[in-house]
């Protein structure tokens, strides 16, 4: 059900004292999860003082909670939230309604939304098991490690737009995999309305027309890009009727067949014929070969609440994972937006992301130091490196490239207490901005996550290591971090994630930190301004208009570089309230929340 601002507040106020328990203890970390003795020092009592935020900072008036006593529904869209809600209403399980969702915004968020890409999903049954299933992208069996550089090792366009930018597709894999093992409903119910909203058509609303607008450019270069996206060249005017009948056709195939129809039937042979259009790689035997496999989730204790999230091809996980091991060292931590809290935040995400673009990989194909890397004993070494007065100089490297709004994460918690994060992706905006001719989907651009030219950035400016080079049937690294939060007495806390590139981890970071350390309710977390720092480029980005003058002059002396940009992630979440659940569709995109 939805509510009104003022009933929504009522709940965020006990939200704010359901969401963190009583009483926590701090147990160590390793990665198979064995818990060791606790240290003697207590945790830091939640401080109770105002967020130090700008004046200007729009967001606060404008996040909004719904509450529901039973099951709840956060995504990217009002429509795609609204099919979640339904299959719950039904009797599906949060995997039923990750499933109808997944499937809902590959026809209502296409920007992102997809059955053309990868991505991964956080799942944790009512019985309290947790699964990290990967359904990644992988490289064609033709694909090379230089295939996206020039003579002079420069990295070339391809690796973004067109035919050879794309990756064997994981999603009707991942979501058929899912439902194999934890699915309710009949498969085929699942994908009726996504069926329903391609082939009648729905409103497109302003800002999916705006983003069909930015990128006119690249779709237009595609004929069934642009014959199912344009209008003369143009997007289409929000209240436009968007209707998609050949995706509705593939969609029907995919009900009737399940993902055979996707990877070894028709809709494979027309993957197939588009590859050959514009000199892709991928082949009938790169799709027939595609698996979605589970692994175990990284398992992350910090201040007594335990967070599952992903594991490799995943670099969120252990990214994540560094940051809050390191930043564990400090209590109480300094409030929220001070120069002394930015400043500790940045200097461990600039080691947490040079361990990643070093190191990470496919487990498949690449040795990590993973046990070390997730040790509570190698983030104190981390921290004895922080000097709390100054930033760690930095190490040249060359400039980052623009970035784009790409993936989608959706948080589900059904009426049993299950519950499912899932992010999933196209990479840039509209992924290769390649739609498969008689099929109706955009396809991914994913090969630009590998490292296409060691030391030079990609899409987001990451910098990345041999460790991800292009090899075939490997998966390309990425930042995606959907993540579970349990408490100490092993009670469902937050179902979160977002979209935006090397961003992701970041900002699923801080909401955990302003919820845990801060005492903010879930919706003054999901609505405060957030930073990024990636190890490189050596700058701290702050949301435009969010952190107070005094605090970034502050920051600028201690020796950090500081710029600003607008908003770039999106992080839809779900809480515990005192009645039931609160879910937060993060105001900086305008998705949609819903509950029962």
């Amino acid at each position: 059900m939805r509510h009104t601002l003022v009933s929504s507040l009522l709940v965020l106020a006990a939200c704010r004292h359901s969401v963190k328990p009583p009483e926590i203890a701090p147990v160590v970390d390793v990665p198979d999860a064995v818990p060791m003795p606790a240290p003697a020092v207590a945790p830091p009592a939640v401080p109770d003082r105002t967020p130090l935020i700008a004046s200007a900072w729009p967001l606060g008036s404008r996040v909004q909670a719904v509450a529901g006593e039973h099951a709840m529904v956060v995504t990217s869209h009002q429509l795609a939230s609204d099919v979640g809600l339904d299959v719950l209403r039904r009797g599906g399980n949060a995997v039923d309604a990750a499933v109808a969702v997944a499937f809902a915004l590959a026809v209502v968020h296409p920007v992102a939304g997809n059955i053309g890409g990868g991505g991964f999903m956080v799942t944790r049954m009512q019985d309290g098991t947790v699964g990290a299933l990967d359904f990644r992208e992988t490289a064609p069996t033709r694909a090379t490690p230089d295939m996206y550089v020039d003579t002079a090792g420069n990295a070339i366009g391809s690796s973004l737009t067109g035919h050879r930018s794309v990756g064997v597709p994981g999603t009707v894999a991942g979501m058929y995999e899912a439902h194999r093992r934890f699915g309710r409903l009949p498969w085929g119910e699942l994908l009726v309305p996504a069926i329903a909203l391609a082939r009648d058509g729905y409103l497109l609303d302003g800002p999916r027309s705006h983003v069909i607008e930015r990128e006119a450019e690249r779709l237009g270069r595609f004929p069934a890009s642009r014959a199912q996206f344009l209008v003369d060249g143009a997007a289409p005017p929000p209240g436009t009727r968007l209707v998609q009948p050949e995706l509705a056709r593939t969609l029907q195939l995919v009900a009737d067949s399940g993902a055979a129809a996707f990877y070894d039937g028709s809709i494979a042979h027309l993957i197939v014929r588009e590859m050959a259009r514009g000199s892709g790689l991928i082949t009938r035997q790169d799709l027939a070969h595609y698996v979605a496999k589970w692994r175990d989730p990284v398992e992350i204790r910090y201040r007594g609440y335990t967070i599952y999230t992903m594991p490799p091809p995943s670099g969120g996980g252990v990214t994540l994972a560094e940051i809050l091991n390191v930043m564990e060292g400090y209590a109480p931590v300094p409030p929220f937006g001070s120069a002394e809290l930015m400043h500790l935040q940045t200097e461990a995400m600039r080691r947490a992301y040079a361990d990643r673009n070093a190191l990470l990989g496919d487990p498949d194909f690449v040795q990590m130091p993973l046990e070390r890397l997730l040790s509570k004993q190698y983030a104190g070494s981390l921290r004895a490196e922080i000097d709390p007065h100054r930033a760690t100089p930095a190490v040249p490297t060359s400039g980052g490239r623009s970035e784009g709004t790409e993936t989608t994460h959706f948080s589900i918690v059904d009426a049993d207490g299950s519950a499912v994060a899932c992010t999933y992706t196209l990479n840039n905006d509209f992924g290769s901005a390649v739609t498969v001719t008689g099929a109706g989907f955009l396809l991914n651009d994913e090969m630009d996550d590998f490292t296409s030219a060691p030391g030079r950035p990609n899409l987001f400016g990451l910098v990345q290591g041999e460790g991800n080079a292009i090899a075939p049937g490997k998966r390309m690294l990425s930042a995606m971090t959907p993540s579970i939060v349990v408490d100490s007495a092993g009670r469902l806390v937050l179902v979160l994630g977002s979209p935006g590139g090397s961003r992701i981890t970041t900002a699923v970071y801080q909401v955990i930190s302003d919820v845990v350390d801060q005492g903010m309710s879930l919706a003054e977390a999901v609505a405060a301004p957030r930073l990024h720092h990636q190890a490189q480029p050596d700058v701290v980005y702050l949301e435009r208009n969010g952190f107070e003058q005094a605090a970034i002059d502050s920051l600028e002396a201690m020796g950090h570089k500081v710029d600003t940009w607008t908003y770039k992630t999106e992080v839809n979440a779900i809480g515990r309230s005192a009645a039931g659940w609160v879910g937060v569709a993060d105001p900086r995109r305008g998705g949609g929340a819903v509950g029962y």
